[in-house]
């Protein structure tokens, strides 16, 4: 049976069409220096870098998993992403994006200059955000080429694609298949057009996602009207009732999902992800594209509009649909097959499930088109990030740094190739590779926070202090999960917190301070708060109109309200779908009262001066 109408088909090629002409018109533009394909010159404007950042977050595997978090805990799943922690959005609209762009750096890695200067200390330091960078990178784009070949081949079955194809493939390579034809579509205009090229796509991807979010909000919201939904107690309620739902004179298959997922008492749950997520947040950004975004704003006030702005754009779209699908899954749950390959109930096969029974032609191919984008949205964005560690932090620093703009372009297509070539050959081997790649990339995680805090808020913090903070960190990363098999990863989170700090300090008084001359430079362009007192005070014996960074006490409440804002964000059009009247008003008087306040001790402060 064809899943795909002539009609989807068409949308599809179209969106593909567009998206090459995107990369040829915008090429000329790219190739004009190294900031033009980097960061598109700087001059993109803020509210599209935001928007493209939000499309790069609106991936396959996060939707399927969302979805399935949705059915199963109902509005309390709006806690779960705290894990990656989704606030740290919060933290860089407040104050770390502004921080992080007066830098005028290219790279997070470049950055490294700023802040260490260029000793051996600022080198080691500098390698190793480098090898971090490439190694998430890579695992990312890997992995998310053989989930997009997995999520094609449901929709595009290999019977009826092989009528077109020319040539036989094994099965078990038909992923794999589908997921190249994707990625060279996504290496194309990511290639030609750069970091301009990027946005511009993700702008196209994002108004497909925002339609469809709402045509499948509506399908579900009217069904819910229809035929009602019937699910545990407190499923309704985020606060009461813990995430040990009784679902077992519901679907009692779910009771088994809840068991494995091993997320344990609520309350403590809740508490570590919160302690770990603030602490995520605050050490900033991971080298990624998420970091480039920020990078390529105009001005620093403008990159804290921009990493507010993903979040006001991307939570009521991404959940609108989130709910739609969640609801006429739990309605017509008797309709899906939700049996895997081996024969058990996979709940992550609720999403691919709930498209093909409920999305009608036409928007089944807008959807796919979307959801297709979304992958390349992240892998482009990702790849741009890869090549400019590449490019600007091994060929332009160590191999040539003054390299001709033609030299520049032309290595930025090669590293992009290789990358691309590396990351396709990954996930043909990702069975192989998957634990490996895993265990790398959770280890650097690992040991990435303690040190990363330091290096913003600790005068005395240098390069040895980062290197060894980080090496401290993977060291215990790799071993503590062994010596405790059974305990969540989560919960480990302090002890390799504590061992990374401890190999930060030791690292930092093992060798001099840095150079004066760059820590006051970074303290007077940065501006960060923390402990910069002997700082400060070289720079008001030179200047006695000098002043620091009193903003804590403001940027922590503006902290707080902004996450309360971004929950408020996720919960109602959760609340919208499943026609709770009084929870959705409630969820607006908190908007509003949280939007006041935000304009008032946040916005209003965006173009404050530093002197």
């Amino acid at each position: 049976m064809e899943l795909l109408h002539t009609v989807d088909i068409l949308i599809i090629a179209l969106y593909l069409v567009t998206i090459i002409v995107i990369g040829l018109v915008l090429r000329k533009k790219a190739q004009q220096s190294k900031d033009d394909y980097l960061l598109g010159g700087k001059r993109i404007p803020w509210y599209l870098l935001g928007l493209s950042n939000a499309s790069g977050m609106f991936d396959i595997s996060g939707t399927i998993w969302l979805v399935t978090l949705m059915f199963v805990y109902g509005i309390k799943s709006a806690w779960v992403p705290w894990l990656w922690p989704v606030f740290n959005q919060i933290f860089l609209m407040v104050y770390l994006s502004k921080w992080l762009r007066r830098s005028n750096a290219t790279t997070g890695a470049e950055w490294i200059g700023t802040r260490f200067g260029f000793g051996n200390g600022a080198k080691l330091s500098h390698i190793i955000v480098v090898v971090f960078a490439l190694v998430v990178c890579l695992g990312y784009l890997a992995y998310g080429f053989i989930g997009l070949g997995k999520f094609v081949e449901i929709f595009i079955p290999w019977e009826f694609a092989s009528n077109y194809i020319p040539f036989a493939i094994p099965p078990e390579y038909v992923p794999h298949f589908y997921g190249t034809i994707f990625t060279l579509f996504a290496v194309f205009y990511s290639l030609l057009g750069g970091m301009s090229g990027i946005v511009w796509a993700d702008v196209v991807q994002f108004a497909i996602m925002t339609i469809s979010a709402i045509v499948i909000g509506y399908l579900g919201w009217q069904a819910v009207g229809e035929f009602g939904v019937n699910v545990p107690k407190d499923w309704m309620n985020p606060f009461t009732g813990g995430l040990n739902l009784d679902w077992s004179n519901i679907i009692p298959e779910v009771t088994d999902k809840i068991k494995s997922d091993g997320y344990g008492v609520f309350t403590y749950f809740l508490f570590m992800m919160l302690f770990k997520g603030v602490l995520v947040s605050v050490a900033g950004p991971a080298p990624t594209y998420d970091m480039q975004k920020i990078l390529s704003t105009k001005t620093p006030a403008e990159a804290s509009k921009m990493s507010g702005f993903v979040s006001v754009i991307l939570m009521p779209i991404r959940y609108l649909m989130i709910a739609g699908f969640a609801a006429l899954a739990l309605i017509y749950y008797d309709q899906l097959d939700l049996l895997n390959a081996a024969g058990h109930i996979d709940f992550e096969l609720i999403l691919p499930t709930a498209i093909k029974e409920f999305v009608p032609v036409g928007l089944l191919g807008l959807l796919l088109a979307g959801l297709i984008a979304a992958f390349m949205s992240t892998f482009a964005g990702t790849l741009n990030a890869a090549q400019a560690y590449l490019v600007n932090d091994i060929y332009l620093k160590y191999t040539k740094p003054n390299a001709s703009q033609n030299q520049v372009k032309n290595m930025n297509y090669i590293t992009g190739i290789t990358v691309v070539v590396i990351s396709i050959i990954l996930g043909f081997f990702a069975e192989n590779v998957n634990a490996i790649l895993n265990i790398i990339v959770s280890v650097l995680y690992g040991s990435y926070v303690g040190a990363n805090i330091l290096k913003w808020h600790w005068w005395r913090f240098n390069g040895e202090g980062f290197f060894w903070g980080m090496v401290a960190g993977l060291v215990a990363a790799a071993i503590v999960p062994h010596l405790f098999p059974d305990v969540n990863a989560l919960y480990l989170f302090p002890v390799l917190l504590i061992v990374s700090l401890i190999g930060s300090v030791i690292g930092t008084y093992s060798a001099p301070p840095t150079e004066a001359k760059v820590l006051k430079d970074f303290y007077k362009n940065v501006r960060p708060w923390g402990f910069w007192k002997p700082i400060h005070d070289q720079l008001a014996a030179e200047n006695p109109n000098f002043k620091k960074n009193t903003d804590f006490g403001r940027d922590m409440f503006n902290v707080a309200i902004g996450i309360i804002s971004q929950t408020a964000l996720v919960i109602l059009p959760m609340y919208l779908i499943f026609r709770q009247e009084t929870p959705i008003y409630i969820s607006l008087v908190v908007l509003v009262i949280c939007s006041i306040l935000l304009k008032k001790f946040w916005w209003n402060n965006l173009n404050q001066k530093l002197d």
